[in-house]
């Protein structure tokens, strides 16, 4: 099955106020740069977006939080957007902050179908509150719920017209589990190919999971904070 949609203004169709967006990435590495411009020119409003963090205030989601198209956060680290941090003072956002091994982990379960676990992160802090906990050989953890999205947002490195999915090195942290995880899966990839070139044995994303690919272009590839020796 042929997958593969114009561009990101058409892989983006259908998204409309108040969905949740599941968003891969990690720091400004792996982000879907383009699907993430498609949904600014697109508008829509009210957003939930899960992701491993919120961009930065020119870059990534924090053009979507600079645009007050972003209602809820749902992320672990926050910490170079100096415009989600005065949102979230201000009383205008909605943030969930989650340990970042417990964000993996609950975007993996919602896409292989698993309700919910037990987590020793988070007890005896914020995070636990209003959360059942059990012991499990004489240690706290904490019940945590399966994260799932209306669409998934991802980006790979390679991917073919069926929707397999290769990623590349960091770029893959979140877009694996997250692709799994949404009603709708959007690929954004750097190079599109037949199916059939692809090497099975290191396709990551099955294109089961892919119900859009894409072409990206102009990517620009961020370093989110350059350090020196």
């Amino acid at each position: 099955m042929n997958k593969v949609v114009k561009d990101a203004e058409e892989a983006v169709s259908g998204i409309s106020d108040g969905m949740t967006l599941m968003v891969g990435g990690f720091g400004l590495c792996g982000i879907p740069e383009n699907s993430i411009s498609a949904l600014l020119k697109l508008g829509v409003k009210g957003l939930t977006c899960i992701s491993n963090n919120a961009g930065v205030d020119d870059f990534g989601l924090g053009l979507l939080l600079r645009n007050r198209q972003i209602k809820k956060m749902i992320s672990s680290y926050v910490g170079e957007n100096a415009e989600f941090e005065r949102q979230l003072l201000a009383g205008e956002l909605e943030v969930e902050l989650i340990p970042q091994g417990t964000l993996a982990e609950r975007c993996r379960a919602g896409g292989a179908g698993i309700p919910a676990f037990f987590v020793p992160a988070g007890f005896g802090t914020e995070v636990a509150l209003s959360k059942e906990c059990r012991d499990f050989d004489g240690k706290p953890h904490l019940l945590e719920l399966a994260l799932t999205a209306d669409f998934a947002i991802v980006k790979a490195w390679k991917g073919d017209t069926h929707g397999n999915l290769i990623y590349k090195h960091t770029a893959n942290n979140f877009n694996q589990s997250m692709a799994m995880a949404g009603k709708i899966t959007i690929a954004e990839v750097e190079e599109l190919v037949p199916a059939g070139t692809l090497d099975p044995d290191f396709i990551h994303t099955p294109g089961i999971f892919v119900q859009r690919i894409f072409q990206g272009s102009g990517y620009e590839k961020r370093i989110e904070r350059l350090t020196e020796r």
